[in-house]
């Protein structure tokens, strides 16, 4: 057990291609749950604009086994979104406690006891490395359940302090490994494999990658998800995967970064020229550079509404919205009117009304050009099958089921 000395320094610290070859291989498939929260969807935009910040403050990440200050080791608190989010179901040691984690690309721990009602429980399996962890809990080695299969030794930390989590239990993070150099203390320097990395090292996948689907939904919970780990599930999309590397552009490049450029309706206005950001399973919205927005707002008649924090539109000016195109790795993705708003059957819970149609696009909070112009979150994710290859450092995308979805 770690020292009240080190809890305390830590509280008192301020945190916050080519086409997919398909071939035989183990896989392990989790159906995961999208979720909107009640008592804080009315501040999406805050929340996730909070969430940017975040990302664009972080430290850079040190090389593997590099040295970082104590300060860097716990800048790293996991930042979530709170409002709509998808959880998946885990298991920790033997015999498992079941927590609902949420699923994020934007962080690579993975920890557990956000709700103290369901807090770590030591068992035969648990391994305290004497670490204290940037999410403020102590670091455990300890068996992970995903479904049928058993994760050995995978590093959890068990939260001593938590606050703003309402109904989940922590992160299962499943972003690059990187992001996980210097969120111990005192071994600063130690990087620490994900799951997905110990999942592809202990034998249980074949390939060291995620695949997921999202699927936009009018219910404020839907099990209509689906992580699989070590390959891709082809009933989730259809076509070819398209892959890109993984931008070089900081500070994007720490997460699963993309460059791609944005241009609206037939006439492909410019929205965002060719630039650097990333795409983000703990995002809500698609946010994209201040100028951009100023941009999408005057070519499609949008207004800020005042109790959303949102774009709207009135039903009138949404029957003659244009699609957005997306271009990536020199292939434009569709964005179609339908994609670009809130689920009008979901409009009170964001503490809109029925007399509007609510956009998801909104406002990064800084002008292009900060090397993290845009974030695609999940509102964009769900429109396609996407796939972060940590073994390879690219992003694969690709049309799915979804892509022209009227549900919305």
């Amino acid at each position: 057990m770690l020292s009240q000395a080190f809890v305390a320094l830590l509280l008192a610290t301020d945190v916050l291609a080519t086409p997919l070859v398909q071939r035989n291989k183990p896989l392990i498939t989790v159906p995961i749950a999208r979720r909107v929260n009640a008592t804080s969807a009315r501040d999406l935009l805050k929340i996730d604009q909070a969430r940017a910040k975040a990302f664009k403050n972080k430290p850079a990440a040190q090389p593997h086994h590099g040295t970082v200050s104590a300060a860097a080791a716990t800048f790293g608190i996991p930042i979530t979104n709170e409002a709509v989010n998808y959880a998946m179901t885990v298991g920790v040691g033997s015999p498992a406690t079941t927590f609902s984690l949420l699923v994020d690309t934007g962080s690579s721990n993975t920890w557990v006891g956000a709700d103290q009602a369901n807090p770590f429980v030591v068992t035969s399996t648990s391994q305290d490395t004497g670490n204290l962890v940037a999410m403020l809990g102590e670091e455990f080695l300890d068996q992970l359940t995903l479904g049928d299969v058993v994760i050995e030794n995978q590093s959890l930390g068990a939260a001593l302090f938590s606050e703003g989590f309402s109904g989940v239990d922590g992160i299962i993070g499943l972003g690059p490994t990187d992001l996980t150099c210097g969120t111990l203390f005192p071994d600063e320097g130690d990087c620490i494999p994900t799951v997905t990395d110990n999942a592809f090292s202990q034998g249980l996948i074949s390939e060291d990658i995620v695949g997921i689907s999202f699927a936009p939904t009018t219910s404020l919970s839907d099990t209509n998800g689906e992580i699989t780990f070590g390959g891709v599930d082809a009933s989730k999309f259809t076509g070819d995967i398209l892959f890109v590397p993984i931008t070089s552009t900081s500070p994007s490049s720490e997460f699963v970064g993309i460059d791609q450029s944005i241009t609206y309706g037939a006439a492909k206005t410019p929205i965002l020229s060719s630039t650097s950001g990333i795409t983000d399973t703990g995002t809500t919205l698609l946010l994209i550079a201040s100028d951009a927005l100023a941009t999408y707002e005057s070519v499609t008649g949008a207004v800020p509404d005042e109790d959303t924090g949102l774009l709207r539109l009135t039903p009138a000016q949404f029957s003659s919205l244009e699609s957005l195109l997306f271009t990536i790795g020199g292939t434009s993705f569709e964005f179609t009117p339908n994609a670009q708003i809130w689920p009008r059957a979901l409009n009170t819970a964001i503490g809109g009304t029925d007399d509007f149609v609510y956009l998801i696009v909104g406002d990064l909070g800084t002008d292009s050009g900060s090397g993290m112009d845009f974030i695609n979150g999940m509102t964009f994710l769900e429109r396609f099958y996407t796939v972060f290859d940590s073994g390879n450092s690219q992003f694969g995308i690709a049309l799915s089921p979804s892509t022209n979805s009227t549900s919305n």
